[in-house]
């Protein structure tokens, strides 16, 4: 993406009106209503459109409400209009949410705990310099959750795992969402590489692999930092999530 294009992007974002989460009282709702009532796919029901959603909620429930308590610093790789966001910002009251995405002018919530910042993330020195910025304004080092809510494509799901693992704490959970979409469109198999569930599979196996993303050294990384992986399928064909528990 050229510079004025995400120039734009973020002039648009920074100018538009947006909806102030913090003034909800929805304390009572699940993590699902509270997808539902924000307009995000993780839910059971989608709400733009009334029809089944991914059904990602019970999923990330299995692995958040251990922590619903505690002080966590998320990070999330497309956030879009904002919707989930705004949903983990009322589930868990005491984190903190960083939203990466290219196209912030989509982005329509506001929160004292969101803060949106509008990158290609192809682009490796401008994320670098806003983790920096990050890490040095709110006094942590890595993110205890990492989300990659993205394209989907499968470049950038491959570029994501090999470069944001590494921003991950130790016991921190790192979220694919939609990982298996390039097999099935040839439009998200953007590279002929490796598929994301055949990485993770030789990642259960501790093997190495063939791949242009990941040379011997990022895949003994890979190999020794890993915990656990979760797969899960959701409500619909395309619905596919794995949680990565780095050790």
């Amino acid at each position: 993406m050229n510079f004025l294009s995400l120039f734009k992007r973020n002039l648009i974002y920074k100018l538009k009106k947006k909806i102030d989460v913090d003034k909800d009282d929805l304390s009572s709702m699940s993590l699902d209503q509270l997808f539902h009532h924000y307009g995000s796919d993780k839910a059971e029901i989608f709400k733009l459109n009334k029809k089944k959603g991914h059904g990602y909620s019970k999923f990330y429930l299995k692995h958040l409400q251990k922590l619903k308590k505690n002080q966590l610093n998320i990070l999330e790789i497309g956030s879009y209009s904002g919707a989930s966001a705004a949903a983990f910002s009322k589930y868990l009251p005491n984190s903190q949410i960083f939203c990466l995405d290219i196209n912030v002018s989509k982005f329509k919530y506001s929160s004292k705990k969101i803060k949106v910042y509008g990158v290609d993330i192809n682009n490796k020195f401008k994320v670098i310099k806003i983790l920096e910025t990050i890490f040095f304004n709110n006094k942590f080092k890595n993110f205890d959750i990492i989300i990659d809510d993205g394209s989907h494509k499968l470049s950038e799901i491959l570029n994501c795992i090999n470069f944001f693992i590494k921003y991950l704490k130790s016991g921190g959970i790192f979220v694919i969402e939609d990982y298996m979409l390039p097999n099935y469109f040839k439009n998200n198999k953007d590279v002929d590489d490796i598929f994301v569930d055949h990485l993770l599979k030789k990642l259960r196996n501790n093997e190495f692999f063939k791949s242009n993303f990941f040379n011997k050294e990022d895949q003994k990384y890979l190999i020794s930092s890993i915990n656990k992986i979760d797969n899960y399928k959701g409500n619909l064909d395309i619905s596919d999530i794995c949680f990565i528990e780095k050790k």
